[in-house]
């Protein structure tokens, strides 16, 4: 569904606040904070907004700022920074969660959708100890990392690739051909526990 003009410039705008290093720059990739406007009711932020925890019950329906830009319907969070070019790697530690997602969206995706379960994001599912790529709501299954403690994520752009990295290894695990349309940013979604997200890191070497 098109999103009204007034939405698509307000959410634009936001989009566009920050960027990440542009493919000319260094090794460093994008760092960001997630968005606690984009943030469903029922997750909440810490760690200097770094990191993210569910809440069975959420959060009181007063004490959540109205706001076009919040996720309605699913657990979602986005980061407040975009990128439209060059390579870019994040890592994310995950505490005591069964059942998340991580990847990118492009900004402006529909708030009353789950990333993975639209065209205009791509991640990378665990759930029953389980990895899936996930896009459109189509899965396919990931095989060799296991439960993880920490992961990687690493974006290339204009190669349009989103890649799962596993951490001791240094190695892709897994890689998303994607069809991004303008800029994306780093998407979060999670049932249980906790993720903390690292970023404003290097490009490893090798990948």
């Amino acid at each position: 569904m098109a999103l009204p003009f007034a939405r698509c410039w307000n959410l634009y705008r936001w989009g566009t606040k920050r960027w990440g290093v542009s493919a000319g720059g260094s090794r460093r990739g994008i760092s960001f904070k997630l968005e606690e406007k984009t943030a469903h009711s029922s997750l909440a932020l810490f760690r200097g907004d770094t990191g993210v925890k569910y809440g069975l019950v959420g959060l009181e329906p007063t004490k959540v700022a109205l706001n076009l830009e919040r996720f309605r319907e699913w657990a979602v969070v986005l980061a407040d920074t975009t990128v439209t070019s060059g390579r870019h790697y994040w890592e994310v530690t995950v505490k005591r969660s069964q059942q998340f997602r991580i990847g990118v969206a492009d900004v402006d995706m529909s708030r009353d959708s789950c990333v993975g379960a639209d065209d205009r994001s791509w991640v990378f599912s665990f759930a029953q100890r389980k990895w899936h790529s996930m896009l459109a709501n189509e899965k396919a299954p990931i095989k060799g990392i296991g439960q993880p403690e920490k992961v990687g994520l690493l974006l290339d752009y204009e190669a349009k690739k989103l890649s799962l990295v596993d951490v001791s290894q240094i190695s892709v695990v897994h890689t998303l051909q994607t069809d991004f349309r303008g800029p994306v940013a780093p998407a979060f979604a999670l049932w249980d526990g906790e993720l903390l997200t690292h970023s404003g890191l290097e490009v490893p070497k090798g990948l």
